[in-house]
């Protein structure tokens, strides 16, 4: 699915021409890619909200058009947001083909309720996204992994994740997605990371009362 955006260009560079288009409701933005000048624009900001709302989300394919010159084909990235707010500031567009393939983050969804649970383990999940390669017409939604299987002990990794065609997962197969831990595993760990976080206070602490006693006996 492709989505259709106006991008206005001719906006002046600079923080102070930013916050008076954003007064005004619209974003800065730059358009990039391979055998491009990068072009500053400015697009609308509930248009640009909509758009990356799609199912698609971040990763929705959105049809740049400038006056005066053919309709760019994009990809949000390098999304900047207010840090109170969450309103958008800015955001780079790299310029895609449809036959070539591109890196993106792609959530993963974890369905099922787990064996280990059901035993009374505890499940830790690892990571909440991975980055894939794939043609911009085959980027999946989100990556659906049941864990239903999954024992206490058990652990799921990048290279037990689904198969799709056209899709290949970018890290190491032996990085772990989701882990299934007895619960007396979970509050040792916890225990432990209390007890270091204990000893690099005191460590620290120590570390000052050395500093003011060299201090004094100067």
């Amino acid at each position: 699915m492709e989505v259709t955006l106006r991008a206005e260009t001719g906006r002046e560079p600079g923080s102070r021409s930013s916050r008076r288009l954003r007064r005004t409701g619209m974003v800065p933005a730059v358009i990039y890619g391979r055998d491009l000048e990068p072009i500053s624009v400015a697009v609308d900001a509930h248009d640009l909200y909509l758009a990356l709302h799609t199912d698609a989300g971040v990763n929705a394919l959105i049809n740049l058009e400038t006056e005066g010159a053919d309709a760019q084909l994009t990809m949000a990235r390098e999304v900047q947001r207010h840090p109170v707010r969450g309103d958008i500031t800015h955001v780079d567009f790299l310029k895609i083909s449809l036959t070539e393939k591109t890196q993106v983050e792609v959530a993963i969804e974890i369905t099922g309720e787990s064996v280990g649970v059901k035993e009374g383990g505890i499940v830790e999940t690892i990571r909440n996204s991975i980055h894939v390669e794939a043609l911009p017409t085959g980027i999946p939604q989100s990556i659906v992994v049941d864990i239903s299987e999954l024992a206490i002990g058990d652990t799921l990794r990048i290279g037990d994740l689904p198969a799709m065609d056209g899709v290949e997962y970018l890290g190491d197969e032996d990085d772990p997605v989701v882990i299934v831990v007895a619960p007396a595993a979970a509050e040792v760990e916890a225990v432990e990371e209390e007890l270091e976080e204990g000893a690099e206070e005191e460590g620290a602490e120590a570390e000052d009362s050395e500093e003011a006693d060299a201090s004094a006996d100067e």
